[in-house]
């Protein structure tokens, strides 16, 4: 005669602690969040239609969304958790930071609190809230897995490269691109992006470099953005180069899109860059802050490791277009 199995052994009291507190702040990560982020549809001019998320990041009815999301189009519709609809305009895209902002014409729900990416650390939880095809409140949970991350893309004939990504492992679905990365006090750290269709969790950081970008966009519509085509992660430098330079990280040159600056001007694979503009260089954004307008057409001269020795190479950003 079978039997049953013995059941299994309660979970020790710590452990049990540990997850209602991590399922409490979950909770109330997606209860603050939700009402700001819509569902969004557009419609291209040759009719074809796009859909994501936004979030409403100012009191007068702005959103963030992801660049890829509202792709040509100009206008579309966001609808809320609660049943608020406004037609909205699309404001202006960046596709080198996979961000776009839109207006709504009509009321809106309060704005989310932006957060900065700038404090989030490996291993610290997060909460990605999206609003995929109506199904309000599409919310998942993880830990930051990396950091100053950069995503090749590709847009028809045009290489680009998204700077800075933060990696997580919360996972994401296309229709949740364009949503919130939040942390654990409900700030939005980060808008999340599907670009990839890698089933990686990726979200483009709030940061000051961001915020820039945002600025650009509600102002002008667009960004005036210089390019190089790396790809690149955040590296140490090695012990005896550390000691010598004082630094402790660098950029490591992952992929050289082919025939961009970088490419032009030599840089490759497996450098690790050092300094540019004579400055130095740790981080993503320390590099993505060089590259605005006044960038375009200039000398930028970069320093890297290669091979043991010091190379100097000088790169001539060009302007991102298309």
């Amino acid at each position: 005669m079978s039997t049953l199995p013995d059941p299994a052994p309660a979970a020790d009291p710590a452990e049990r602690g540990a997850l209602d507190a991590y399922s409490r702040i979950v909770t109330a990560v997606a209860a603050d969040l939700t009402p700001h982020v819509a569902a969004l549809q557009v419609t291209g001019p040759d009719g074809r239609g796009g859909a994501g998320s936004a979030v409403v990041f100012t009191a007068d009815g702005l959103l963030l969304t992801n660049a890829h999301v509202v792709a040509r189009a100009r206008t579309g519709r966001a609808v809320f958790a609660d049943g608020t609809e406004s037609d909205v305009d699309v404001v202006g895209a960046d596709p080198l930071s996979d961000l776009a902002v839109v207006r709504a014409r009509t009321g809106t729900p309060p704005p989310a609190v932006l957060g900065d990416a700038g404090t989030l650390a490996v291993g610290q939880l997060v909460v990605a809230v999206g609003n995929p095809l109506g199904l309000a409140g599409s919310v998942t949970a993880g830990v930051v897995s990396g950091l100053g991350r950069s995503l090749p893309t590709r847009d028809g004939r045009t290489a680009r490269v998204v700077e800075d990504v933060i990696q997580t492992d919360a996972a994401l679905n296309p229709g949740n691109s364009g949503g919130a990365l939040a942390d654990s006090a409900s700030r939005v750290v980060g808008i999340n992006t599907a670009v990839a269709g890698w089933g990686l969790g990726l979200a483009v950081p709030v940061n000051d470099t961001t915020r820039r970008i945002i600025g650009s966009l509600v102002a002008d519509g667009r960004v005036r953005r210089a390019y190089l085509g790396l790809v690149s992660t955040p590296a140490p430098l090695p012990a005896g180069l550390a000691a010598r330079t004082g630094r402790r990280r660098g950029l490591r040159i992952v992929d050289v899109v082919p025939g961009a600056p970088a490419d032009r001007a030599g840089l490759k694979p497996g450098d690790l860059v050092l300094e540019a503009g004579r400055r130095p260089v740790a981080d993503a954004q320390s590099l993505q802050r060089l590259l605005f307008a006044d960038a375009i057409g200039r000398e930028l001269p970069m320093t890297v490791h290669r091979l043991g020795a010091m190379v100097d190479v000088v790169t001539v950003p060009t302007e991102l277009t298309g």
